[in-house]
């Protein structure tokens, strides 16, 4: 859904796209087509950002399998993150729920 999102912002704005949208295209896009096409019309921003997401690197070489790889590896990470982050809350939840 996200990601759909982010590519509906970047089909609204991509002709004249102002710094807030590029560095947000840069750090939060997971479509690796237009990734690549950011960095290779923007290239400044993406290197800037390449410190930030070092993934980008991929997109400014145009390496699409690569690209799409570090991605995976990346959503993965984030979705390991959530769920350290989340699931003592649920347990706490669960707690107050049976407590009733």
């Amino acid at each position: 859904m996200i990601r759909r999102l982010i590519e509906a912002n970047y089909f609204e704005n991509y002709k004249k796209p102002n710094k807030s949208q590029l560095e947000f295209w840069l750090c939060e896009m997971r479509t690796p087509q237009l990734l690549i096409e950011v960095a290779k019309n923007y290239p400044t921003a993406c290197k800037r950002a390449v410190v930030r997401r070092p993934l980008l690197a991929f997109a400014m070489n145009g390496s699409e399998k690569e690209l799409q790889r570090a991605l995976q590896t990346e959503e993965h990470a984030e979705r390991e993150i959530d769920q350290r982050y989340w699931s003592p809350l649920r347990k706490e939840l669960e707690k107050l729920r049976h407590a009733r």
